[in-house]
């Protein structure tokens, strides 16, 4: 039975979130408007909302999966609210600072701040060492939420039970490890392991900033420890996600709750040897890495997607079929979910395949398949979580009347805006442009398309906030 006090620690996180997602998806559409010709952006006004957008969506739903899996975490262990108030104040400390360096500093890197950008230095002088400490507060707070979580679960569960391995064996175990327990551990001990890289970078950048040049990092090591953090950040806030899923998808389908299979069992716990070492495909192009790097690479952007996306397909897909189902908008959210989250990852592979990532890893392709598999696959998780988290925390016995409309808008918004970036990397539009070259200016058209689709999506999405809010905040009220 979760307590007052993680309802409404749960409550500010989801109304911070959404709202800060209405911020993100805002910048968004202006920049595919000035793509469009439609607005005109100044060149350090756009890279500077590119930056903030990437890191704010990656952010905002990595804590989403986070607050999900915190929550229904306690109902198999005992959670700390002292930690989940700790996170919660670092995270807003962070987002404070990311949207000071780079609207007032003028800090435009991209999200992915690759080195040696930041020593640039077209900005604000004080805008390179206070980016680099809010991604260091940022770090530190979701360490330790992780962490506690983790620690939390091995305190129950001996770590070969946390890994479900006495599934693999024949016979029935002595103790039985939920679905949900394996995909947390499986997804807590990769987000450590990124933020331990992200640490070491970190370290490195503040080095040799503070060096005077007598320390120079490795530009191929750094392009490495960044990608492994923020690559692998990316795809684990979606397994968070896929938690929440296995947890509730069947409660509220009124079947059964999954049970732990071997199946379930390998799937997952291959998932994390994959997922760590799939960022390898953002080397390609770096023909001094090491060979054997490059055909990791290629071998675990592959095998990521199956296990997991295979067995969740089907356990979905076997809980739908020739089942009633009592649909909501929370279930609807997380079947359609699903749904996007696998053509986004076909679109990943396609693009992770080396002959094909010769033509499409510079294009609008990229943005294309990640857009795909987060705003219509991994955002549509924690919106599923919050819908049934606010229902139960001021709404209960509510029916969503307008399901089957939200629902409708929301995938013609999010497929229509995809789908522009789909076709311009088929055409391989440059992405990263703020204005596209000559070669490519009669297809600024699909920029602005996609962005009329995007505000479709945008108004279903405040329509959501208007209502989860209204009843998050009931819960403050309570006794």
């Amino acid at each position: 039975m979760a307590t007052l006090q993680l309802k409404k620690l749960t409550s500010v996180w989801i109304i911070t979130i959404l709202v800060l997602f209405v911020l993100a998806i805002v910048f968004g559409i202006l920049m595919r408007f000035n793509q469009g010709n439609a607005i005109h952006l100044s060149p350090v006004g756009f890279y500077s909302m590119m930056t903030i957008h990437g890191l704010t969506m990656i952010g905002i739903w990595f804590v989403a999966g986070m607050a999900a899996v915190n929550f229904l975490l306690q109902r198999y262990i005992k959670v700390s609210a002292g930690i989940n108030v700790f996170a919660l104040v670092l995270t807003v400390i962070g987002v404070v600072m990311l949207w000071l360096v780079t609207f007032v500093g003028e800090f435009h890197t991209g999200w992915t701040f690759l080195y040696p950008l930041p020593f640039r230095g077209a900005w604000k002088e004080w805008a390179t060492p206070l980016f680099l400490l809010a991604l260091g507060v940022l770090g530190i707070g979701w360490f330790v939420w992780s962490a506690g979580m983790l620690f939390q679960i091995f305190r129950k569960y001996r770590p070969a039970q946390a890994f479900a391995w006495q599934h693999l064996r024949k016979g029935s175990p002595e103790i039985e490890t939920p679905p949900f327990i394996l995909i947390s551990t499986v997804t807590l001990i990769g987000i450590i392991t990124c933020l331990v890289a992200a640490v070491l970078l970190l370290v490195l950048y503040f080095a040799e900033y503070f060096s005077s040049g007598s320390f120079v990092n490795d530009a191929l090591l750094m392009k490495n420890l960044t990608f492994f953090f923020g690559h692998t950040l990316a795809n684990e806030m979606l397994y968070l996600g896929l938690a929440s899923l296995y947890e509730l998808f069947p409660e509220v389908s009124g079947r059964p709750k999954f049970k732990m299979t071997w199946y379930v069992a390998l799937a997952w716990n291959c998932t994390m040897v994959f997922i760590l070492t799939a960022f390898f495909h953002h080397m390609y192009m770096d023909f001094v890495q090491p060979f054997a790097f490059q055909v990791i690479g290629q071998m675990a952007s592959y095998f990521a997607s199956v296990p997991a996306a295979a067995v969740t397909a089907f356990s979905v897909l076997a809980v739908v079929i020739k089942n009633p189902i009592r649909w909501s908008l929370t279930n609807t959210l997380f079947f359609v979910g699903v749904t996007g989250w696998l053509i986004g990852g076909v679109g990943a592979v396609i693009d992770a395949t080396i002959s094909n990532n010769f033509v499409l890893h510079n294009t609008l392709w990229v943005p294309a398949h990640f857009h795909t598999y987060n705003a219509i696959g991994n955002v549509l998780f924690s919106l599923a979580f919050f819908n049934w988290a606010a229902n139960e925390f001021g709404g209960k016995g509510h029916t969503d009347k307008f399901t089957r409309l939200k629902m409708t808008l929301l995938i013609i918004g999010g497929s229509g805006f995809v789908i522009m970036f789909y076709i311009g990397g088929a055409y391989s539009v440059p992405r990263r442009f703020n204005v596209y070259p000559q070669e490519f200016s009669s297809l600024s058209i699909l920029a602005s398309a996609g962005a009329l689709f995007a505000c479709l999506y945008l108004a279903v999405i405040v329509w959501f906030l208007v209502n989860t809010v209204n009843k998050c905040l009931k819960v403050f009220s309570a006794a």
